[in-house]
């Protein structure tokens, strides 16, 4: 189907169930959306009924928008918006969405800046033409979101481009033989580390993560034929936000990706901060930086936000929906319907089936689904962890010992994820009075990371949501929690003879400051290190975990031995990834259970070891590829 011959569907359905009144101005393409432009847009929406009736008839995501002749001047909208809304609300800042006809109002009160029955809203809709929607104030005010809106919205007329150049490439017409799916191992298979997956069928071809190995910075086979050329794939998938899943994605860019990147709204935040911190890391260790900040704000620029649960055309054969894994903010499993409904394929990414500190569990129930392609981090015979709560008293009798003793406790945890969750355990016990209050030092990106986190409470689980939002306990905001904003500072906390913890990035110690902590802590005996997240082989972090006794680092220019002398534990029930129990009590509620399943991101013996004991258990067809290997799914 061309371009003109679904905007003239469009129209001759419109003109079948449009009552008299309602003008329809414009009609476009804009990424996987139809959207229609009217003067008459209350008129359009009322009770919902004629959207639903077009989007059935056209089988396609229907957005209906105020004609830009309608609307009111930014300027003049947002005098009215402050003369209309009382202050009670606490009106913090408006955002307008030009893309969209819509205006984001955050507000410390939301309840008092929609009115009884909406009836605020109602006015302000009416007097400017905006739609208004009004979103809570983060608690903790995020850099990396206001900078990311304000970015957004420069680029205005480039997005809108592109987001046409998208629309035009999902409508284009298909070959009309029998579908087939294939599924190609670029990364991340019989690995822990630079997942990158490509779904290809005779239509379309999708590149789902493109992430880094942390312990070697190896990239995804780029050079295999079936990756190239870049500017052929119709769509990027961003499962989740760490390093190991979208590491790369600048790089596609830069060399010649000028496609959509689709991810939830918290994955491409998370995302910006994490790549723009890479970036920073190399500069600092003189090393040439595979990407640059330029090829981030691009990325940006082209990502199209889904939330959980909505599904959308991302090309001429394949529809996605994202949906809930539980790892980290934002964490999505990928659900590919292909064809007319000829096949269903599911991507874990990350999969957490528990309800954490944090989220909840990963969604197991899906509308159809033919084969699955799981991770396998913890995915042998031997790889099961302690409960939550049980980590969390290991946690708390560690740090107890090592205060008691007059030391610090060094935490190696990832910025998003891990940080966060340890943050609430250690927030709790020093209110319980179960572990000494102490200050507890926040280095690298894990505040500004948090402060993400309190911008999208919708992701979060609700019972977190509940204590923050209308119990007016945010835990993230404790009196113990102190941020390290410079060097400076970092070596006044290292000096300071007085006990504290120091939650500090990298997770797996491959760089950021934790090392600084470590090399200043490590020789006193007093001190103590808490492993609470993954080790990938070949990382600095893993040789501690084994028994590393002496650490040859990199000081100032400068080779230094360190004598690790300090006491290390590991707290495994802070994982964001399931066990081998989870992993297999996944599968086994997994609605409808799939009938074949290919496993990934896991070390070799772990990946095979699951990939057999589901065979046996479940009598599913298994397999775990090899990197380079395409199986054919239909």
């Amino acid at each position: 189907m061309s371009v003109e011959s679904l905007l003239q569907q469009t129209r001759d359905c419109l003109n079948e169930v449009l009552p008299e009144g309602i003008e329809v101005t414009t009609i476009e393409l804009e990424g996987p959306h139809v959207v229609v432009y009217t003067k008459q847009l209350d008129a359009f929406l009322s009770g919902g009924e004629l959207l639903r009736q077009i989007a059935q008839r056209l089988h396609r995501r229907v957005l209906v928008r105020s004609d830009p002749a309608v609307l009111v001047d930014p300027k003049e909208a947002e005098s009215v918006i402050r003369e209309l809304v009382p202050p009670e609300a606490e009106v913090n800042q408006i955002f307008f969405e030009p893309e969209t006809g819509e205006v984001s109002i955050e507000a410390a009160n939301p309840g008092a800046a929609i009115g009884r029955q909406a009836a605020v809203l109602n006015e302000i809709k009416r007097r400017i033409g905006w739609v208004p929607t009004v979103v809570r104030t983060p608690p903790i005010p995020s850099k990396t979101v206001e900078e990311v809106r304000t970015y957004l919205r420069s680029v205005f007329d480039e997005r809108r481009k592109m987001l046409k150049k998208v629309g035009a490439r999902i409508v284009r017409d298909r070959l009309q033989e029998k579908l087939w799916a294939r599924n190609t191992s670029l990364g991340g298979y019989r690995e822990v580390g630079r997942s990158a997956h490509l779904l290809t069928t005779q239509n379309s071809r999708v590149l789902i993560d493109c992430g880094i190995d942390p312990g070697s910075e190896r990239t995804p086979y780029f050079s295999a034929p079936e990756a190239m050329p870049l500017d052929s794939l119709d769509a990027v998938v961003v499962t989740h936000a760490h390093l190991d899943h979208c590491g790369l994605v600048p790089v596609l860019l830069k060399y010649g990706y000028d496609g959509p990147i689709y991810c939830t709204a918290p994955t491409r935040d998370l995302m910006t901060l994490m790549l723009l911190d890479a970036i920073k890391v190399s500069n600092q260790e003189a090393r040439k930086g595979l990407y640059e900040s330029s090829h981030v704000r691009e990325l940006v620029s082209h990502t199209i936000p889904l939330r959980y649960g909505e599904t959308t055309d991302i090309a001429p054969d394949i529809r996605l929906t994202l949906h809930n894994a539980g790892h980290i903010l934002g964490s999505s499993m990928c659900h590919f319907h292909l064809g007319d409904g000829d096949y269903n394929m599911a991507y874990t990414g990350d999969l957490k089936f528990e309800r954490s500190w944090l989220f909840n569990p990963a969604t197991n129930r899906f509308p159809r689904l033919e084969t699955l392609i799981m991770e396998s981090t913890y995915g042998g015979f031997r790889d099961v962890q302690p409960p939550r709560q049980q980590g969390a008293e290991e946690l708390g009798r560690f740090i107890d010992k090592v205060i008691s003793r007059k030391g610090h406790v060094l935490i190696p945890v990832f910025a998003v994820g891990r940080s966060q969750e340890v943050m609430l355990v250690l927030e709790e016990k020093m209110r319980e009075g179960k572990i000494p209050r102490v200050p507890v030092w926040l280095d690298g990106m894990i505040f500004e990371a948090t402060s993400i986190h309190t911008a999208y409470p919708e992701y979060l689980n609700s019972q977190l949501r509940t204590q923050i939002f209308q119990q007016g306990d945010n835990p993230f905001l404790s009196d113990v929690f102190h941020r390290v904003e410079s060097s400076q500072k970092r070596m006044t906390v290292i000096d300071d003879n007085d006990p504290s913890i120091v939650l500090a990035t990298s997770g797996m110690m491959s760089g950021g400051p934790v090392l600084e902590y470590f090399k200043a802590w490590a020789p006193g005996e007093k001190n103590g290190m808490v492993f609470a997240g993954y080790q990938a082989e070949g990382t600095f972090g893993r040789r501690l975990k084994q028994g590393l006794n002496e650490a040859t680092l990199m000081d100032g220019g400068r080779t230094v031995s360190v004598p690790v002398k300090f006491e290390i534990t590991n707290c495994e029930g802070f994982s964001g990834h399931s066990d081998r129990v989870q992993l297999m009590n996944y599968i086994a509620t997994v609605e409808p259970r799939p009938q074949r399943i290919l496993v990934c991101h896991g070390e070799e013996q772990k990946a095979l070891d699951l990939a057999s004991s589901l065979h046996k258990r479940f009598g599913v067809e298994t397999r775990a590829p090899y990197n380079l290997e395409t199986v054919r799914v239909l």
